[in-house]
């Protein structure tokens, strides 16, 4: 599916209308170059789960976040880790247990479990981007 966001304030919207069809065990990963909007996109997702979108930030000393609820939130930034350690981050702890959206995923290689949900955010002009989710229907965020 594609989606189209003329601004942050739309890509906000678009995560929070996939988080509310997220469940415990889901794990969504984010792909896309600096900027494209993952973080915004965790902003949505998470506040689907009732986080307050200022608690999510990008990574910088702190690899994975953990926010507790009814269902616990695993904010996952790989942005600083190379591809061939991330099987030292112990990404099992966290990767369907609760839900998981794991920014930079492609650096997290052989971690990430089949069946997860892709995002591509790619940039479509100067505020827009394009979003492609790969593993929920269309008529699941409707």
């Amino acid at each position: 599916m594609k989606l189209e966001s003329r601004n942050e304030a739309e890509t906000k919207e678009i995560g929070r209308r996939v988080g509310r069809q997220l469940k415990p065990g889901d794990v969504v990963c984010l792909y896309g170059e600096l900027g494209s909007g993952k973080t915004t996109m965790v902003k949505g997702i998470a506040s689907a789960f009732g986080i307050d979108e200022r608690d999510i930030t990008s990574a910088s000393f702190t690899i994975i976040a953990e926010y507790k609820g009814a269902t616990p939130f695993y904010h996952i930034d790989l942005y600083r880790v190379e591809t061939e350690r991330a099987g030292e981050l112990g990404l099992d702890e966290y990767l369907g247990k609760g839900v998981s959206v794991v920014e930079w995923a492609e650096r997290a290689g052989e971690e990430i479990p089949e069946g997860s949900i892709k995002v591509r955010i790619n940039y479509a002009g100067e505020n827009a981007r394009d979003i492609i989710i790969e593993g929920l229907r269309l008529n699941e965020i409707d």
